[in-house]
């Protein structure tokens, strides 16, 4: 399963989950078994061309009709959360449905 997320860094120890017209790259977690295999970063949003199951926004509001015309579900967790702290709550269904 692949989630993408808007960063503030290219780091994923120091990385934190910002608006999407804040992020300086995309990360694009590789999530299988319940725990992260793999993250790749990407300069933009457009560069993934792989197909992406979830996205995790900082916000509701969050402009995510590009997202949700590509048929992917958008999660919202909390702005400034790292990784980790992302998908734990992804992990333990803590996060909430995206609206517009």
């Amino acid at each position: 399963m692949l989630i993408e997320l808007p960063l503030d860094c290219n780091d994923a120890q120091k990385a934190k989950l910002v608006l999407m017209d804040e992020a300086k790259y995309w990360g694009l977690i590789t999530f299988e078994e319940g725990e992260i295999k793999t993250i790749d970063f990407y300069d933009t949003r457009e560069a993934i061309n792989d197909f992406v199951d979830y996205a995790i926004v900082a916000r509701q509001g969050e402009p995510i009709w590009p997202l949700m015309e590509e048929n992917i579900f958008v999660l919202v967790a909390r702005e400034g959360a790292d990784i980790d702290e992302v998908i734990e709550g992804f992990k333990f269904k803590e996060l909430h449905e995206a609206s517009f």
